[in-house]
């Protein structure tokens, strides 16, 4: 997408005018995330991985609770996992919250609590990537820094027409383009510039939604100008949808005066070091390694069953209830939980809902 130099002239121009609106838009509709009242480095580090690949929605609901529950950095890297990871219950990808407590733990012990400032301090840190050492520097520190995320590559890619392919390459070209300044050279607070394109790109400039009209950037937007800004960020080729597999479990609920039965994942499986209640695939057409092969079991589909649904494989869950723990071999990787200690635990979503579902 070619413009002349007096456009691009007149762009620059017009881009300091609406970024700047922008922020006022951000800071008049968005200020009152819990996040963002009272912000500190620490709420910074917490809110910014509890929103990868999450959503706002959910994280609101979610953020206060968690620090309440450690509301130092100190307190968190002190804590137990398996409080870090009921505290993170509901929230999903576990793995983010093993990372938040390993940085925790660094920045306690070899930082003194502090969070550093600079890039290459912070990339050192277990459990922060690239993404959140720029959200540190940027939304933490407010110093100019750009946390390239979906929304913001988004955003960027529609306003300034970058042509690169969606993905790491797109995401390193506007980096690259941002630290040489030949885009978003502007004096702002960093922090708001951040978070109100971060806003744009969930509100009005969604994927497969522009809402030109209603965005303070339409003005200065060169796909807008152009008419396609659904044609952008660029896609290699038309995705096909991806046809999830079908699996059929059976979750076996063996529950005595003992309590519950319940099996630790294994590493480097799906929901690694959750429990669950023993479960076994059901039907021969329908292998898979994550759990043991259960070939025969008459009118399995008679029982109690739920949806979920883990990568790429749509699941049936089928909940079979039992006193008689003689049905499940290896019991030397089971343990009993009693119901009272099930909300201190690292439980899978599926046994909650296995749990929930012959409840009803």
């Amino acid at each position: 997408m070619e413009f002349t130099l007096q456009e691009n002239l007149n762009i620059r121009v017009g881009v300091i005018d609406q970024f700047e609106e922008l922020i006022e838009w951000s800071q008049m509709q968005y200020h009152d995330l819990p996040w963002r009242y009272e912000r500190s480095l620490y709420g910074t580090l917490v809110s910014e991985i509890m929103l990868q690949q999450t959503t706002v929605g959910t994280v609101i609901s979610h953020f206060e609770r968690f620090m309440n529950k450690f509301p130092t950095i100190h307190k968190l890297a002190n804590a137990k996992e398996k409080d870090v990871q009921q505290a993170w219950r509901g929230l999903g990808y576990y793995r983010r919250a093993k990372n938040l407590h390993r940085a925790a733990q660094v920045i306690s012990s070899k930082h003194q609590g502090n969070i550093p400032e600079n890039f290459k301090d912070l990339i050192k840190i277990p459990g922060i990537g690239e993404y959140t050492a720029n959200a540190l520097i940027s939304i933490g520190h407010r110093k100019r820094a750009l946390a390239i995320d979906a929304n913001i590559e988004r955003v960027i890619s529609r306003v300034f027409g970058y042509e690169t392919i969606k993905g790491p390459q797109n995401q390193k070209q506007i980096y690259q383009d941002f630290t040489r300044k030949k885009i978003l050279d502007i004096e702002v607070n960093y922090r708001a510039l951040n978070e109100a394109i971060m806003d744009l790109g969930r509100t009005y400039c969604q994927a497969r939604k522009a809402s030109c009209e209603l965005c303070p950037l339409s003005s200065v937007c060169k796909t807008k100008k152009a008419g396609n800004p659904l044609d952008y960020p660029r896609e290699f080729q038309a995705k096909e949808k991806k046809k999830l597999k079908n699996l059929h479990l059976l979750r076996v609920l063996v529950k005595n005066e003992k309590g519950v039965l319940l099996f630790r994942r294994p590493k480097n499986k799906w929901l690694e070091d959750q429990y669950e209640l023993p479960t076994f695939a059901l039907g021969k057409e329908r292998r898979t390694d994550q759990y043991p092969q259960l070939r025969f079991y008459k009118n399995y589909k008679k029982l109690p069953q739920f949806k979920t649904h883990i990568t790429d494989h749509k699941i049936s869950n089928f909940v079979l209830a039992t006193k008689d723990d003689q049905i499940i071999d290896c019991k030397a990787n089971y343990k009993y939980v009693p119901m009272s200690e099930l909300e201190n635990e690292n439980i899978s979503t599926a046994t909650l809902k296995a749990l929930e579902r012959l409840q009803q």
